[in-house]
């Protein structure tokens, strides 16, 4: 009998922050991945003691890859845990195409993405009536092809859209100087939330031009 794989949000860094499903399948399961440069290890508690448990961080996708394959064929059930959600940011697409081209059968369990849990710290919501309809989540990358930039999706924040920049802090320079480009005016106010949810958790409020001052020697 085929077992399943199942993926799993982690949440942004809490680790009650995972859903009341991503837990049970936690404490269910025979065979644990998770991305140990970015999941709280703190989410492991609820796996169960025989389970076997590898740190993702230093493999690579075949080798992901091939662990969920053959452990799932051992009919176990195994579960692939994301940070924050699996759909947004998360290498999902690559591993799901490995599993149907293999015949395993998989399911994705959503997780808490890093743009809502930093709302919720800063107590405030993405979208106002009137001011702001629309979210554009993207992200700073100096190595990863784009499509568009920055600077291009910001222009939609002239006309009253907000904008949440993953891993923005780590380039920061780069951000300002592309929201100057897109004529990002310099009164627009801008939070940094540095490990949302996390024990070390920062928040920097400020306008744009100060942010690479401000967190300074952060990531």
């Amino acid at each position: 009998m085929v077992g399943k794989v199942i993926f799993v949000g982690a949440g942004p860094g809490d680790p009650e922050l995972i859903t009341v499903k991503g837990m049970k399948y936690l404490q269910q399961a025979d065979v644990i991945i998770y991305a140990g440069s970015l999941v709280n290890p703190e989410v492991l508690r609820w796996a169960k003691p025989n389970a076997e448990i590898h740190n993702s961080a230093s493999m690579t996708l075949e080798e992901i890859a091939n662990i969920m394959i053959s452990r799932a064929r051992e009919g176990k059930l195994v579960v692939r845990l994301k940070s924050g959600d699996a759909s947004i940011y998360g290498a999902l697409l690559e591993e799901v195409v490995a599993l149907r081209e293999a015949g395993i059968p998989y399911e994705v369990v959503p997780g808490v993405t890093a743009a809502l849990a930093a709302a919720a710290v800063l107590g405030i919501e993405l979208t106002l009536p009137k001011m702001a309809q629309t979210v554009i989540i993207t992200r700073a990358s100096a190595r990863v092809p784009m499509q568009g930039s920055i600077k291009d999706f910001a222009k939609a924040l002239l006309i009253g859209a907000t904008m949440a920049i993953y891993t923005g802090v780590h380039l920061i320079d780069k951000v300002v100087k592309e929201l100057r480009e897109a004529g990002v005016p310099d009164d627009m106010p801008v939070t940094v939330v540095y490990k949302a949810t996390w024990p070390d958790q920062l928040i920097i409020r400020a306008r744009w031009p100060t942010l690479p001052r401000k967190s300074r020697g952060l990531g």
